[in-house]
């Protein structure tokens, strides 16, 4: 029997649970790997969503989430909730995905451990640390902290060789592709039914440095877009007021505009095959639609995911009114602009991500 390693991996939110559920499931095919799962909830709900849909019980749980919480303020308290677990569970390693306050704090502390920490998604970069808030930052800082960096892409692994970063950088693909290959065979409902002649559209919008008037910006779009009568029109609304207030204010009357409460992974997945068109300030989203064959119109100026908007299979359109009808109706009403992003490959992987992260994993621990 090989000697078994201990691999703590870390999830806070519902993206970072999405995308470290294949992870999860390809260490524990190891026989040399003990896995335990720390979850810091730093969302609740939906991170408890996705955790149960791939099956999936949290070893330990932080339960971090409070209302209104302030980014200074989960720090603080998941610095001190995760010193005596780093202690008492002592990982060979530890593991994170992403660029939350969760991933900063998990690799910090467990630098303070001289754990070495993985970084599943290394490298993305906007080049702008105010923009996206506070995840380049913590992108940049986690960076610094890893011993192993599995990049999605080459470009990603490419940012990490520019600041010095060499030893560790491994390019493994995005395990996004792996958990909405693995969805999409399994969920069959529908939340977004047809209605006759009508093209489908699907919104997810939320980021925290479009409050304010860009997000009026975006939403005075969406009005005018779902105004030209052939679109339906589906919104998941995040819970946060910035959003939801203005959201329900701006679109809650229009008929094609079907606002509802955050859809759960598998629904997601449903919503996002069924859909023509997706309009979206998500990092995840863009690079799982080109696995589905849809175009993405991005609602930012920035994307830390410049492969998709290479490719072919994304546009940023930022949050200007005009910019972002002219761009979706472009794609609604040419079938040529159309087909040119619906038939790019994927260029974020294969869906075999999770198992090159599991057997570099291997080779590190066991070295």
């Amino acid at each position: 029997m090989p000697e078994t390693k201990r691999i703590l991996i870390a999830v806070g939110t519902r993206p970072e649970a999405v995308k470290m559920a294949p992870v999860i499931h390809a260490l524990r095919e190891q026989p040399w790997a003990h896995v335990r799962v720390l979850a810091t909830a730093q969302h609740r709900q939906m991170l408890d969503q996705v955790l149960a849909f791939f099956g999936i019980v949290p070893d330990r749980d932080l339960d971090m989430m409070r209302q209104n919480q302030t980014l200074s303020d989960l720090t603080a308290r998941m610095m001190v909730a995760m010193d005596p677990v780093l202690a008492e569970e002592a990982p060979d390693l530890v593991l994170a995905q992403g660029d939350t306050t969760s991933v900063f704090v998990t690799a910090l502390a467990s630098y303070y451990h001289n754990i070495p920490f993985g970084h599943v998604e290394a490298g993305l970069r906007t080049g702008n640390v105010h923009n996206p808030f506070p995840e380049e930052m913590n992108r940049v800082l986690v960076s610094r902290m890893a011993s192993l960096h599995f990049a999605p892409t080459d470009g990603a692994a490419a940012n990490l060789h520019k600041e010095g970063i060499a030893d560790g950088v491994h390019v493994t693909g995005n395990t996004v592709v792996d958990a909405l290959l693995w969805t999409a065979e399994r969920v069959t409902a529908d939340p977004f039914p047809a209605t006759t002649g009508k093209k489908r559209i699907l919104v997810t919008a939320h980021r925290r440095e479009n409050f304010g008037a860009p997000f009026e910006s975006v939403c005075a779009a969406l009005r005018d877009i779902a105004d030209r009568g052939d679109v339906q029109m589906l919104y998941p609304v995040h819970p946060n007021p910035n959003v939801r207030d203005v959201a329900h204010r701006v679109l809650g009357e229009h008929r094609a505009i079907q606002l509802v409460d955050p859809l759960d992974y598998p629904q997601m997945v449903a919503a996002m095959r069924a859909c023509d068109l997706i309009l979206t300030d998500s990092g995840g989203v863009q690079e799982e639609a080109p696995s589905l064959g849809k175009p993405v119109l991005v609602l930012r100026t920035t994307t830390e995911r410049p492969e998709g908007v290479t490719a072919g299979a994304a546009k940023l359109v930022g949050t200007d009114q005009s910019t972002i009808v002219r761009a979706a109706s472009e794609l609604l009403d040419n079938p040529a602009s159309y087909s040119a992003m619906a038939q790019v490959q994927n260029p974020y992987g294969d869906g075999r991500a999770a198992h090159r992260i599991a057997e570099l994993c291997g080779a590190f621990v066991k070295a």
